[in-house]
């Protein structure tokens, strides 16, 4: 069967989609824009609110956006892993496993970045140095899982035979 003709099957609902897109260039905005400019200060506020948004999404959303048909525990995760590197990894229509984990990763260090963030803005917190420097890290801890998100990407793009973004811009893979 021709990859034209190929049976596919919808995947990633619109929400999904515009989150993930939307997040991606909040947080490309927040990283290119100086620490303390409006610019930046408000890209982090629209990640925050894009992941809280994700988050209830995740209980009420479609199939493959609940946190429920994803979610796995860390040790299976791992096997996962375990399972790709010796090329017997299964292929999943929603993320699979270390993908999954993944996401809880980028939610997790996402709020965390915007609220220190949003703390330094504070009476409380504006110039305090832990306030800054948790920033700095969980913001270069972020970096670091994108970097890892996107070769996670392209390794399973390639191992399975399909385009994960495409996937991730029509909302449809392979059947």
């Amino acid at each position: 069967m021709t990859e034209a003709k190929e049976r596919t099957v919808s995947v990633w609902d619109p929400f999904v989609r515009l989150f993930h897109w939307s997040l991606v260039a909040a947080i490309a905005t927040a990283w290119l824009v100086e620490e303390g400019e409006l610019v930046h200060r408000y890209a982090g506020y629209v990640a925050g609110g894009l992941v809280t948004a994700r988050i209830l999404w995740g209980f009420v959303g479609t199939k493959y956006a609940r946190f429920s048909q994803f979610i796995r525990s860390p040790f299976a995760a791992l096997r996962y892993l375990r399972e790709e590197a010796t090329g017997r990894g299964q292929r999943y229509i929603g993320h699979n496993p270390a993908g999954a984990a993944m996401i809880i990763a980028l939610i997790l260090l996402t709020l965390g970045t915007g609220f220190t963030g949003w703390l330094s803005t504070t009476d409380a917190y504006f110039g305090v140095d832990w306030v800054g420097e948790v920033h700095e890290v969980l913001a270069n801890l972020m970096l670091a899982s994108i970097i890892l998100h996107v070769a996670g990407v392209i390794f399973s793009s390639l191992r399975h035979g399909e385009n994960l973004v495409r996937a991730m811009i029509t909302g449809r893979k392979r059947a």
